[in-house]
């Protein structure tokens, strides 16, 4: 179906801003989703803090394609682009459903930190762990060396009164 000349301007302004605005764009691709399915994916997206968009992929082409370096991956089937302001999250959040809806969602690429990278290189920065959860990995190394010297020296005071 034709979209009026108006309505891609819209679009062309929204992808714009979300290239403007956003850390992170994971290009998803999407087939065979279901409404529900959708819907439960993007309440799941806006509590994350990460938006969903779909758009044209000639639209896409057009605002992402010279606006940052490298090589825009190939975008086959349907594609719309989660974005935020967060770096890692929306890659995360599209592999969690990418899990749950096996062969419906899938990372077809993405843009992190103003870099066009390919499927794989979003599905390894979707592994990594979250911001909270790499500080207290961080808080835990530096407390380990610390509990084993209390444990040390707790050993050598019993052993010295007994």
């Amino acid at each position: 179906m034709a979209i009026t000349k108006a309505k891609k301007e819209d679009i062309l302004s929204r992808l714009e801003s979300i290239k403007k605005d956003s850390d992170s764009i994971v290009f998803v691709n999407f087939k065979g989703v279901t409404v529900k399915e959708t819907t439960v994916m993007r309440r799941a997206m806006l509590e994350a803090g990460v938006g969903y968009f779909v758009a044209k992929k000639t639209l896409m082409k057009r605002a992402f394609g010279e606006a940052f370096e490298g090589e825009m991956p190939e975008l086959d089937g349907e594609i719309a682009v989660a974005y935020s302001t967060d770096a890692i999250a929306p890659a995360q959040t599209v592999k969690e459903f990418a899990k749950k809806y096996k062969d419906a969602i899938a990372i077809a690429g993405g843009i992190f930190q103003g870099v066009f990278k390919d499927k794989d290189e979003m599905t390894e920065i979707a592994s990594i762990p979250s911001l909270q959860i790499l500080r207290g990995m961080f808080v835990n190394i530096i407390n380990s060396p610390i509990q084993g010297l209390v444990v040390g020296l707790d050993a050598i005071a019993d052993k010295k009164s007994a």
